[in-house]
């Protein structure tokens, strides 16, 4: 003890002391420590609503002067939710002890709002920052820290896998899609969580009633932790534990719905946190939330729509979910589930696991083709299942399997009519064109020209109200006029001659993909 408390006194003493040239110091913070608007070190990190890290006082003032900034990477945050960051905020102060620094001190409003007002000045009339943001986020990357945190309470970008196009980059631009399941609403009044005030979680009492032999000490045990981890962003992290995950697997499955449904809530909840998503995968929870998915309670269905959205929010998540069969189960709550939450988060989790080749290519071998256009011709929920065909029309077999049902015709016919419930459903549906374009074969020429294309597409740019959908229509228009192009050097004769056979395209494996043949 002696030793111990003389040792705290140096480190007291050195970390207050001027560094000699003998001691060593880090040159500069980690990047993560760095409030990507201010460029300092951090004294009162917060997470914002879109999963960033800044200092609180620039987020105050964005707010006050109704700024915001867009990124280096092109993303925008959303300052509608502020959670303290105690995790960072701990970091960076053990950081300046260790690296004999004084504590950052935290940046004064006034001081904030004079930044801001110099980098608005600064701001180009497209809403892009321009000169000294640009350069702070670039030379501190990693100061967006949470950049992928699913712990907003709105919405987020999320992004197609890239291709190729005439102009070389076949970027599918991203749709905005709300990133928390809809069985999950939070409890507190308040845009904002102080965390200070919740105190140390532990999971001992939770598992003791959870493990009990009495149904009504379980009940009671997940009454209670579903109020926790509802209301506090600490407690989910903190109670996500190998002990606490095993006990609530066990009920998940349980023949008592209460049990069974606040046992999938709880796990909604605790998978709203980034840190905890590969964790739950990894604990066994995915074939226990199948087994839900295909039982006979709505409650329990709609959370475990929920908690498999969430879950496949994390890339580390998605190849995983779709190998444990969860794919097919999702197909049919998407397709027969009267519930609109589940409907509604079920198409969420397929559009985020089909951004996995893999899964694209089970979900074409289950036949999801037809099913979701089958979706968008009686109009339900064509939007959902717009974005899904998107995923799958990147993919060869994908492609195929849409020209196949038709889907060129459709969806031309589709914007010809121009009856959407709203313009992102448009936008959907030209994206879902623009992937069938991908592969830049003659079978999708042929078929878009015969339904008239080049007029539909003309009007969407003329009338639309979104770029992102005008940008889609143009490059298409673009594709049809290339192959144009290259109609004039095909050699007909030769390719008559051939029966179509010298251009068939081989999937792997060795099979011959007569449906994706260029002719």
């Amino acid at each position: 003890m002696g030793s111990g408390k003389h040792r705290w006194k140096i480190s007291i003493y050195r970390s207050t002391s001027t560094p000699t040239k003998h001691e060593i110091r880090p040159e500069r913070p980690p990047n993560e420590f760095i409030c990507p608007i201010s460029g300092s070190l951090m004294a009162d990190p917060v997470i914002v609503s879109t999963g960033q890290t800044f200092e609180r006082a620039c987020v105050t003032a964005c707010k006050n002067l109704g700024f915001t900034p867009t990124l280096n990477d092109g993303s925008i945050p959303d300052f509608s939710m502020v959670i303290p960051n105690l995790a960072l905020k701990t970091s960076i102060f053990n950081w300046a002890k260790l690296s004999l620094s004084f504590p950052p001190k935290p940046l004064e409003l006034a001081d904030a709002l004079k930044l801001l007002e110099s980098l608005m000045a600064e701001t180009k009339q497209n809403g892009e920052i321009s000169g000294e943001l640009l350069r702070r986020v670039d030379e501190n990357p990693g100061s967006n820290l949470l950049e992928h945190s699913e712990s907003e309470l709105t919405r987020r970008q999320t992004r197609f896998d890239s291709g190729e196009s005439l102009s070389g980059s076949f970027r599918r631009t991203p749709f905005v899609l709300a990133t928390r399941p809809s069985c999950y609403s939070s409890c507190s009044s308040s845009s904002e969580f102080d965390l200070t005030e919740s105190g140390s979680c532990v999971d001992e009492g939770y598992v003791s009633k959870l493990r009990s032999q009495h149904v009504y000490e379980q009940e009671e045990g997940l009454v209670a932790l579903r109020k926790t981890t509802r209301s506090s962003v600490e407690s989910r992290v903190s109670l996500c534990t190998p002990r606490l995950l095993s006990a609530l697997r066990s009920l998940i499955t349980s023949k008592y719905t209460d049990i069974q449904v606040n046992s999938v809530a709880i796990l909604v909840n605790l998978s709203l946190e980034k840190v905890n998503k590969v964790k739950i995968v990894r604990a066994g929870f995915v074939p226990p939330l199948i087994d839900v998915l295909r039982g006979r309670c709505p409650e329990a269905q709609e959370h475990a729509s929920g908690a498999l959205f969430s879950l496949a929010l994390d890339d580390g998540n998605k190849t995983a979910i779709g190998v444990l069969g969860a794919l097919q189960p999702l197909v049919h709550m998407l397709m027969r589930s009267e519930s609109e939450r589940a409907r509604h988060d079920a198409a969420l989790a397929l559009y985020h696991l089909s951004l996995v080749q893999s899964n694209r290519l089970k979900l074409v071998k289950f036949g999801s083709v037809q099913l979701l256009l089958g979706m968008v011709k009686l109009g339900q929920m064509p939007g959902r299942a717009l974005i899904i065909l998107c995923n799958l029309g990147a993919c060869n077999e994908g492609r195929a399997a849409m020209l196949d049902a038709g889907a060129v015709e459709f969806l031309i016919e589709l914007l010809r009519k121009g009856e959407f419930d709203s313009e992102s459903t448009q936008e959907s549906c030209v994206a879902a064109l623009y992937a069938l374009g991908h592969g830049g074969g003659l079978r999708f020429r042929g078929l878009a020209k015969v339904a008239g294309a080049m007029d539909v597409l003309k009007d969407v740019i003329e009338k639309s109200n979104r770029e992102r959908a005008k940008e889609k229509a143009r490059r298409i228009i673009e594709l049809l006029k290339a192959k144009e192009e290259e109609e004039e050097e095909v050699d007909w004769e030769k390719v008559l001659e051939t029966g179509f056979q010298s251009r068939a395209i081989t999937r792997p494996g060795g099979q011959s993909c007569r449906n994706s043949t260029e002719f």
